[in-house]
């Protein structure tokens, strides 16, 4: 039974690896287009940030609004 979570460890890096990867690619190009819409780009970082704004206010969130603006620019949106 030590083998399956070491297996399914490897499974879940894989996709990570490689999601990282198409992004990198897909940015290499100052004037690619994005390939989505900028409401469905890096929901981690509008989650963590929109929380943050709601329980402490604009001011104190700027590390997780810079934070979402770096993934957006990385996922091709000019902000």
């Amino acid at each position: 039974m030590d083998e399956l979570p070491t297996q399914s460890t490897s499974a879940v890096a894989l996709p990570r690896l490689q999601l990282n990867r198409g992004s990198t690619t897909a940015t290499s190009g100052p004037e690619s287009k994005p390939k989505k819409k900028i409401c469905c780009a890096c929901p981690e970082t509008k989650k963590l940030r929109d929380e943050c704004i709601v329980e402490h206010g604009e001011e104190a969130c700027a590390k997780w609004i810079e934070a979402h603006r770096i993934c957006l620019r990385a996922e091709g949106f000019n902000v």
